[in-house]
């Protein structure tokens, strides 16, 4: 089903005073379409899997086909059916999944999908990460012929609950950077045989981390080339040669102590040249923070970080008065086609089901938060609401997935399986100085 809604739109900082009211202007707005309404896991992604030219999405064992997304296909057995009370009035089939929250709810056997050519013959195939500590697979394309893909073991125990697949050390292939096993590390594809277990490599020495620790990310923070790994406790600088594997320099900085956050992202927020990092600050509380990297030295021989809080639990603790919990998945992107990175997150719905957690059975938001630079603080960053009924799982993903040049969103929760297409629309002046978000403080 297709809702088309004017949720959000473009702020033009400080232009619109200038314009006549009777003008208009262009604005940012998200058509939403609503792929399934039935829970197959936290995550979703996109590709094209049928070669046709057209983005598709997969969420759990399913793919719909792009553009319209409603020819679905099935490359992997569903066969569990348990029941999720979503409502006072109304219940939805959860396929596939096992039981875990109480008799009204089920965690995922799917925490994460991502898409990419494993064994490189042209196809795209899907990746899959199961629940905490589990195993993890990928599903080799079956280049357009039908019935269920081929699944591979990726490695057998992957831990953490916001892993990520990026290309870590420089070979122009993306890895499984996750915990496994009580270390920190990542796993690379087999090139000799893919279809073959990954390679794991530990960066870390073993320690506490475990299927649910929370908060990871990759990125260069200290400017040396090179992709670092960071957790909620510090961050690990990645040494000039990989040979060997060995240890990654450990230096600490308290990013999300305690419970941990979800996807961190290291980014110059504020242009100085030097690397900051953006995180939430509990994947199942309250907190959205970016890290600005100072000059001064740690006795690590890293930088030093400041706080600068971007959404807190109380209203009063955002310029505009926006705030919501659980913030268990969070993207990076520029939105916006200004050059600047903005940051895409949401409420997760029924992380731990209708009485956990904070506010669980508040609205599932979706925001983008629009970076701007400058101005008395330096840096802002405006929220834009783009739904209020979808929300996040453990995934949000933020990319063009009709090819039309604006980034678009896809997720897949407990509330069903969404894509949110952006467009532009004109709105007049007036109109828009109604809407726009508000500085509240």
């Amino acid at each position: 089903m297709t809702y088309p809604t004017l949720v959000s739109v473009l702020g033009l900082a400080g232009c619109v005073a200038a314009v006549a009211a009777d003008s208009e202007l262009t604005v940012r707005a998200f058509k939403k379409i609503q792929v399934s309404d039935q829970f197959w896991a936290e995550g979703a992604n996109f590709g094209d899997f049928n070669k046709d030219g057209v983005m598709d999405v997969v969420s759990g064992p399913y793919w719909w086909e792009g553009p319209d997304f409603k020819k679905r296909h099935e490359y992997s057995p569903a066969t569990q059916t348990f029941r999720l009370k979503v409502g006072p009035m109304t219940e939805a089939q959860i396929p596939g999944f096992e039981g875990g929250l109480g008799k009204n709810n089920a965690y995922s056997k799917n925490f994460f999908a991502f898409t990419y050519d494993v064994n490189a013959d042209g196809w795209t195939d899907i990746l899959i990460l199961g629940f905490p500590g589990e195993d993890s697979w990928w599903f080799e394309n079956p280049k357009g012929g039908q019935g269920h893909w081929a699944r591979h073991t990726i490695i057998d125990v992957t831990d953490n609950e916001s892993p990520m697949f990026v290309d870590i050390n420089g070979d122009g292939k993306p890895d499984l950077v996750c915990n496994s096993g009580g270390y920190f590390g990542y796993a690379t594809i087999n090139a000799q045989d893919p279809s073959a277990r990954w390679t794991w490599h530990k960066i870390s020495p073993k320690g506490s981390w475990q299927r649910f620790t929370h908060g990871l990310g990759v990125g260069d923070v200290n400017g040396d080339g090179r992709m670092d790994i960071l957790d909620m406790d510090g961050w690990w600088e990645q040494p000039a040669s990989l040979a060997g594997d060995p240890e990654w320099k450990r230096h600490p900085v308290a990013f999300a102590p305690g419970s941990g956050s979800s996807q961190m992202h290291v980014y110059d927020v504020n242009g100085d040249g030097r690397n900051d990092v953006i995180t939430a600050l509990a994947a199942h509380g309250y907190g959205l923070a970016w890290y600005e990297q100072l000059e001064e030295r740690d006795d690590t021989g890293g930088p030093r970080f400041r706080q600068h809080v971007i959404m807190n639990k109380e209203a009063n603790e955002n310029n505009y008065g926006v705030h919501f919990s659980q913030l268990h998945a969070v993207d990076l992107i520029d939105m916006d086609g200004d050059g600047l990175k903005d940051i895409v997150t949401g409420k997760r719905f029924w992380a731990h089901g209708p009485t956990g957690d904070a506010e669980p059975n508040a609205p599932a938001v979706l925001y983008w938060f629009k970076l701007v630079r400058g101005g008395s603080d330096g840096v802002d960053f405006v929220p834009f609401q783009i739904d209020d009924n979808s929300g996040i799982g453990t995934q949000v993903v933020a990319g063009d997935i009709n090819s039309d040049g604006l980034p678009d969103i896809v997720v897949g929760n407990k509330k069903g399986v969404f894509v949110h297409l952006q467009e532009k629309k004109t709105m007049s002046a007036e109109n828009w100085e109604k809407a726009r978000p508000k500085r509240a403080r």
